[in-house]
């Protein structure tokens, strides 16, 4: 057991939330298998009236795996990854330059989600990337960017490549190496994450089947009204109580 003493009664009650709602999202990443062991990131920004002008971020202790991460657990660091609070995990600069790359460029990114799932990896080798063979692929080709792979990403050099590839898409292919989703919210960067998985793995099975059929072009160019009427208008809020229940279910403990 980690004993992690809770901050609850020392921090705004709007941190309390967004830690819990951070907590909840790597719970959930680990519950559905994006996980890879200790190795990826979820970072949400904190506004400005919890931080002021300055940027501030929480981000995972690293080394806990992600079901293990608590509310009280999420370390804030600023937008060098420095710790602003005493904690005894430690963080991840090296994690946080595509992160905070990210939050650099998109002022309005509430939340950045980067994976390494096998099918995201494997769909982001293939020369194609995401072909539009789903109902799925239709909702991130809408908004869809890609990076070149220039080795390990911890070197600040390819943070401006990095944003003008991404330029104003909520979803990034890493070539080579992953997926990153941004959003709004995390209720947004999830269910845009959860997408973005879908999609991947729906394309490595039909790859191994027959001859593909393509979507409509024009199909994709509506996408974003259909994405509207699908979740009423409200994003990944309108999936993020059921998914509060789901974590709380199987993964308890998150908000603690």
């Amino acid at each position: 057991m980690l004993n992690i003493p809770s901050l609850q009664g020392s921090v705004t009650a709007e941190e309390w939330q967004l830690r819990c709602d951070l907590a909840a999202c790597y719970r959930l990443v680990a519950l559905y298998g994006w996980s890879d062991l200790v190795f990826t990131h979820i970072s949400a920004k904190l506004p400005e009236s919890v931080s002021g002008p300055d940027h501030h971020f929480l981000i995972n202790p690293y080394g806990l795996m992600f079901d293990e991460i608590t509310a009280s657990s999420l370390i804030k660091v600023d937008m060098a990854c420095n710790k602003l609070h005493d904690s005894p995990f430690p963080v991840n600069p090296a994690g946080f330059v595509i992160h905070s790359a990210v939050h650099e460029a998109r002022h309005e990114a509430g939340c950045v989600l980067h994976t390494h799932t096998r099918a995201g990896v494997a769909v982001s080798a293939q020369k194609g990337g995401v072909l539009p063979i789903s109902q799925q692929s239709t909702f991130v080709l809408g908004s869809l960017a890609y990076h070149e792979y220039e080795g390990v990403a911890f070197r600040d050099e390819e943070k401006p490549r990095l944003q003008a590839d991404l330029g104003e898409a909520n979803f990034l292919m890493l070539r080579n190496h992953g997926l990153l989703t941004v959003g709004k919210t995390i209720a947004d960067a999830f269910l845009s994450m959860y997408t973005f998985e879908n999609t991947c793995r729906i394309q490595i099975d039909a790859q191994a089947g027959g001859e593909l059929t393509q979507v409509n072009p024009k199909i994709v160019s509506g996408v974003a009204q259909a994405m509207r009427v699908q979740t009423g208008g409200l994003g990944g809020a309108f999936a993020w109580p059921a998914l509060l229940r789901k974590v709380q279910r199987d993964l308890p403990g998150y908000d603690s």
